[in-house]
């Protein structure tokens, strides 16, 4: 098994509209969100900066709800985006992505 460092060229952002204008692609990859605590949730598009504006947006969601601070992504072809998003979820277990590694592992988090 090949060894990859999570969220290659990783370079911690922080998790504002501003911020991710600047500093966000709009292309195809994987994306975390987190906060100075854990990370929050692990995601995959084809569009990072529309997916990370959209979260930003949803002032009820799950996400902000744990005051997230920053946001980390990686580029990423879509025929490996699932796999690189389930590799980084099983290992950061990001709070929202908790029932995926319940599925998977057939263990209560």
């Amino acid at each position: 098994m090949e060894f990859q460092m999570p969220f290659e060229e990783f370079t911690p952002r922080a998790f504002t509209a501003v911020s991710v204008r600047a500093n966000a692609p709009a292309a195809s990859g994987i994306y975390g969100v987190s906060n100075a605590r854990e990370w929050i949730y692990i995601g995959q598009t084809d569009n990072i900066q529309a997916s990370l504006l959209h979260a930003l947006q949803q002032s009820d969601s799950a996400i902000l709800k744990r005051y997230p601070t920053g946001f980390a992504y990686e580029l990423c072809i879509p025929a490996q985006r699932t796999d690189r998003q389930n590799r980084l979820i099983l290992e950061y277990e990001p709070v929202c992505n908790r029932r995926f590694l319940e599925s998977e592992t057939g263990q209560s988090i």
